[in-house]
């Protein structure tokens, strides 16, 4: 589970606390059931990485919601984190966080098409050892109102590397170079780490 997890409960179990000592066992019931979700929102599994190094992984776990050309050079591919799917966030490939630029904005909902552009989000950049680039952006929701970075530009990563979360709710979009062979469709559930998203030519 990821430490924030922890945090988020400390108000809950002291809260709890008092609701024992007062005798209130309907609002302590609904306290376990509070600190029951936040334990479960926050939960951090182990992934089996495909080896594969032709593949790019799933940076989320989710539904993909929108395939989009972006110009004539890429692809957008966006994936929506329910605040029932696991919001640690993952490289989708190996290499080198080449750029890290964050961009205010607002909180429309998630699923919606404007989030692309009009949210707080987080864009990376990361470059493989042949100098192939993969852009992806997490994206706030209506709910999510925070990006969490874990790595940070000139770090390198493994495919599959944990790299940040965004708390409650939210959107990551994936843009593949055209030389990438798609591997999902849209309406797909796809899980972070261990999904194939697509594949270089």
């Amino acid at each position: 589970m990821v430490r924030d997890g922890f945090y988020f409960n400390i108000p809950v179990l002291a809260l709890m606390g008092v609701g024992i000592w007062l005798g209130l066992w309907v609002w302590v019931a609904v306290l376990v059931l509070v600190g029951g979700f936040i334990l479960f929102f926050f939960r951090n599994p182990d992934r089996e990485i495909p080896a594969d190094p032709s593949v790019l992984v799933s940076p989320a776990d989710g539904k993909v919601v929108q395939i989009e050309e972006e110009g004539d050079d890429r692809l957008r591919v966006s994936i929506f984190l329910s605040v029932f799917d696991v919001h640690v966030n993952r490289a989708p490939i190996g290499g080198r966080i080449v750029q890290q630029d964050y961009h205010p904005g607002r909180f429309r909902l998630a699923f919606d098409e404007r989030a692309s552009v009009e949210n707080e989000r987080l864009v990376l950049t990361i470059e493989d050892e042949q100098r192939r680039r993969l852009t992806f952006a997490l994206i706030t929701g209506l709910i999510a109102r925070r990006i969490v970075p874990w790595k940070v530009a000139g770090e390198s990563v493994a495919k599959g590397d944990r790299i940040g979360l965004i708390r409650f709710g939210s959107r990551v979009d994936v843009f593949l170079p055209r030389d990438c062979h798609l591997e999902v469709r849209r309406g797909d559930r796809v899980a972070g780490g261990s999904s194939v998203l697509a594949r270089w030519s």
